[in-house]
Order: C-alpha cells, then sequence, then structure tokens
C-alpha cells in the first residue's frame, strides 16, 4: 500500500476523490506536501445515506462479532504503525518514535475497547414484573477529530461507537487529514461497507456536519469557542452531544516533594507534545521553599533538550502544528516580554517552520495572559505559593476544569488537595495518564460529556426500558 499519495475518502466502503483539494503542509518547513480531497456536500450526503443504509445490519450484528471485526481492524493499523507514523511526523511534526507510539497506542485503545460491554440492567424482577434496561445504538454518528492527536483521538470515537452498534462519519482535522484517510484505506473490505466514513474539507465541513440532519449524535475534540458554536448547531434538531474541550491545568508541586526525582517527569508533563495537549500542565503552582531549585532545573532541561524537525534523528521536541497556532503562541511570548515578564527559554530553534522555544514564566502575576489563557504551546508559567487554601483557590479560578496534578510525598495530604480540584481528573505524582477503561471527562466549560471506559460506551446509546409482566393477561 502506498502512504505517500493517492488520498481519497471513504465512502460506503469505496474511495471518494471530491470536489477540488486541501493542502496538506510540513510544520517543520511551512511546505506544502500533499493534498487531501476537498468533500462537497453532496459527498457529505453520500457519507451520511451509506451510513444510515448500514446501520440496521451494524446494530443487528451480535457485539461478538463486532468485536472481532475491530479487533482485526487494530491489527491491521498496528502492521502498518511504522508507515502511518512516517506520514503522521510528515503532517503533525511529532518526533517519528511518538508519531509511531501514537498510532500503535491509537490501535491498541480500539483492541483494548473491545473488551467493554454492554450489560442489560435489571432494576426490578418480583412476583409480578421484570424491568430491564438495555443499551441500543442511537444510529450515525459524527465524529470531528482535533490536529493534535489526530489518530488517537480518532480511536477515542470510533471504538466506543461501532462497538455499541452505532455507523460513523469521521472527519479528521484539515491540517491532519492523511493518516486517518489511509487508516480509511486499509479498513476497506474488513468494516462493513458504510459503517466506518471518513470524509476531508476545509473550515466549511465542520458546519456543513454538525447541522446535517442525518446525524443523531455529534462527538467533538477541539476548543471551547469551536465546542460551543457547535452545541448550538446541535440543538436545532437535539442531536446528542460529547464535547471533550479545552484545559488551563494546574500543577501543585509541594515541598516535600524529591524533586530529581519527578524534574523529568514534571517537565514532560507540561512540554509534551509541544505542549499541543488539553491535558498537560499549563500553569504550575510551586511552593515558595523549593520554587528557585524547580525552576532552574525545569529551565537547565529546557536548554538541554532539542525542538527541531520531528524526522530528524534526535530530536527532542518537534514544531506547533499550523501556522495560526504558531502565530497565537508567538503573541503570548511577545507580549510576555512587552509586559516585562522573565522569560527562561530554551535553546534556539530552526527558523523555518513553526517552531516555538521552550518559554518558562518566572512568576507572572495571576492575570497575565500566559496565567488565564491556554496556550497551546510550549510556554509554563510558574507561580510561587505559601498557603495550600490560597493555591486551591488559585488553581481553581478559571473556566476550565479538565485536568490537574498534585505532586507530593504524602499522598494522604495529596488525595486531600485533589479531592478539592474543581476538575475531571487528577494525577498525583504522575500525568498525562489515560486508560480506555476510565472515564474522562472536563468540568465547567471544559465540556459536556464523557469519554473512554463504560460511561463512554453508555454516551453513544440511549436507555430502553423493558417492562415485562410474569403473568399473561387474564
Amino acid at each position: 500500500m502506498d502512504f505517500e499519495t493517492g488520498y481519497t475518502m471513504t465512502i460506503g466502503g469505496r474511495p471518494a476523490s471530491g470536489d477540488g483539494t486541501i493542502d496538506v503542509v510540513n510544520p517543520a518547513d511551512g511546505d506544502v506536501f500533499a493534498q487531501a480531497p476537498r468533500a462537497t456536500a453532496a459527498d457529505l450526503d453520500a457519507a451520511v445515506v451509506a451510513a444510515r443504509a448500514a446501520f440496521p445490519a451494524w446494530r443487528d450484528t451480535p457485539i461478538v462479532e463486532r468485536r472481532r471485526i475491530l479487533s482485526e481492524a487494530a491489527q491491521r493499523i498496528g502492521e502498518h504503525a511504522e508507515a502511518l507514523g512516517r506520514l503522521f511526523t510528515r503532517e503533525q511534526g511529532r518526533p517519528l518514535p511518538l508519531a509511531i507510539q501514537e498510532v500503535k497506542g491509537g490501535a491498541w485503545w480500539l483492541r483494548a475497547t473491545t473488551k467493554l460491554d454492554l450489560p442489560v440492567e435489571v432494576t426490578e424482577d418480583s412476583e409480578t414484573r421484570r424491568i430491564e434496561v438495555h443499551h441500543v445504538p442511537l444510529g450515525v454518528v459524527c465524529a470531528i477529530v482535533p490536529w493534535n492527536f489526530p489518530v488517537l483521538l480518532a480511536m477515542w470515537k470510533i471504538a466506543p461507537a461501532l462497538l455499541a452498534g452505532n455507523t460513523m462519519v469521521l472527519k479528521p482535522s484539515p491540517f491532519t487529514p492523511l493518516c486517518m484517510l489511509k487508516i480509511g484505506e486499509l479498513l476497506r473490505g474488513l468494516v462493513p461497507d458504510g459503517v466506518l466514513n471518513i470524509v476531508t474539507g476545509g473550515d466549511e465541513l465542520g458546519p456543513m456536519m454538525t447541522s446535517h440532519p442525518g446525524f443523531a449524535k455529534i462527538s467533538f475534540t477541539g476548543s471551547t469557542a469551536t465546542g460551543k458554536r457547535v452545541m448550538e448547531s446541535a440543538a436545532k434538531d437535539l442531536k446528542r452531544v460529547t464535547l471533550e474541550l479545552g484545559g488551563n491545568d494546574a500543577a501543585i508541586v509541594m515541598p516535600d516533594i524529591d524533586l530529581d526525582a519527578v524534574v523529568e517527569q514534571i517537565f514532560h508533563g507540561a512540554f509534551y507534545n509541544s505542549a499541543q495537549v488539553c491535558i498537560a500542565t499549563k500553569r504550575m503552582y510551586i511552593h515558595e521553599d523549593i520554587y528557585d531549585a524547580l525552576r532552574d532545573r525545569l529551565h537547565e532541561i529546557a536548554r538541554r533538550v532539542t525542538v527541531g524537525d520531528g524526522a530528524a534523528p534526535g530530536t527532542d521536541y518537534g514544531p506547533i502544528q499550523n501556522k495560526p497556532q504558531h502565530d497565537r503562541v508567538m503573541a503570548l511570548i511577545d507580549e510576555a516580554k512587552a509586559s516585562g515578564l522573565t522569560l527562561l527559554q530554551g535553546k534556539e530553534v530552526p527558523a523555518k517552520g513553526y517552531f516555538v522555544p521552550i518559554t518558562i514564566v518566572d512568576n507572572p502575576p495571576e492575570d497575565a495572559h500566559v496565567v488565564t489563557e491556554e496556550a497551546f504551546g510550549p510556554i509554563l508559567p510558574l507561580l510561587k505559593f505559601r498557603d495550600i487554601d490560597d493555591v486551591i483557590a488559585r488553581a481553581n479560578d478559571s473556566d476550565y476544569g479538565l485536568g490537574g496534578a498534585v505532586w507530593s510525598r504524602d499522598i494522604n495530604k495529596a488525595v486531600e488537595i485533589a479531592r478539592r480540584m474543581d476538575t475531571g481528573t487528577i494525577w498525583i505524582n504522575q500525568n498525562l495518564q489515560n486508560t480506555p477503561f476510565t472515564p474522562f471527562a472536563g468540568a465547567k466549560q471544559s465540556g459536556i460529556g464523557v469519554e473512554n471506559g463504560a460511561a463512554g460506551l453508555l454516551e453513544f446509546t440511549q436507555p430502553r426500558t423493558i417492562f415485562i409482566p410474569k403473568a399473561a393477561i387474564a
């Protein structure tokens, strides 16, 4: 299979070319290296028709058989992980070993999700009746995937939706469409025609999808601002929604922590994927007793690691994935400089491409934009604290509530702090961890609904309650 050319959409199990193309840019040099199809309204209609036609048979396929097909799909994706990884690096920018890791991780996530089940709940079983609650699929799901984890986050949607018996039309980001187009091609003939359709296009395609009357549900991952527009569009015909949105995640580092043991992990939790991670640490509150020591260790790592082309050996961190986001991150840095904030930066970065130097901001005021805004790039503000009640209040003073972390040798104390943080997920002495069996959800404006785990699987179903009498009508 050729992974370098011939990018086509998958509609009804067949290739589709759309009407025109969209350019795909390598963020390491800013140059166009491929074109993806541009779907028309007619292409979208065809994908929805195919998904609706496939739905009854897929819904009625026993879950054991759906598991088998999805497991084979995971196997097929994993077998092509290296070729897909090379393509991933070209379109997304991440260093090649980590790109391959995401493809393999996405395949594993798909396979692992098949272990979940949809049991029938019995709420009453008395002498006169039995009440059963079945969880049945919704129909056709609209899935919209972002550019920061274009394979893994697609699997977060594909796996539970299809396991539950739904069919799907999936749209990758226009910045990173190629890996998912090739995965769609790989799965033709394995996943029944129409069960998984993949369409690509420009900025116009997303609104066309969210307003389309043929969808029963929208599963969206992206910014909070766009998520609000998705929800508004879905409200017109009461589509169900799952929205995994932005975060401005706070970490609290207590004075008893062993810095030498955890500093690399703390750094990684903030800057992995060049900090283009919704659950990355974006505000770090450090107790004043260890503030200087941790700041200096983090800066030392920043000066040691290499930011560059993900295809080059020895690269630790790649570019920002696209120019609009690059410009936004650089504007935050420029504003911080103009405001007189102290910036501690890493090595110089290549002049060509969408690169940003790793940047640590030394104890800025709480109302600085580098603190209050989600940078989604390698900018980390460090903030001092003394009092635990004060720092918890500062950490919670955000419209977001996606993730957070507490670092302390005293696990019981860390748990007490975690329970007071207004976020959907809190890690203790770790970060960036998720599993297919654990619910992931945002508080406040970080989202609506649940992904992953049994709760995430149920998001792709509706309950059907059946009251069954024990005796026939006399």
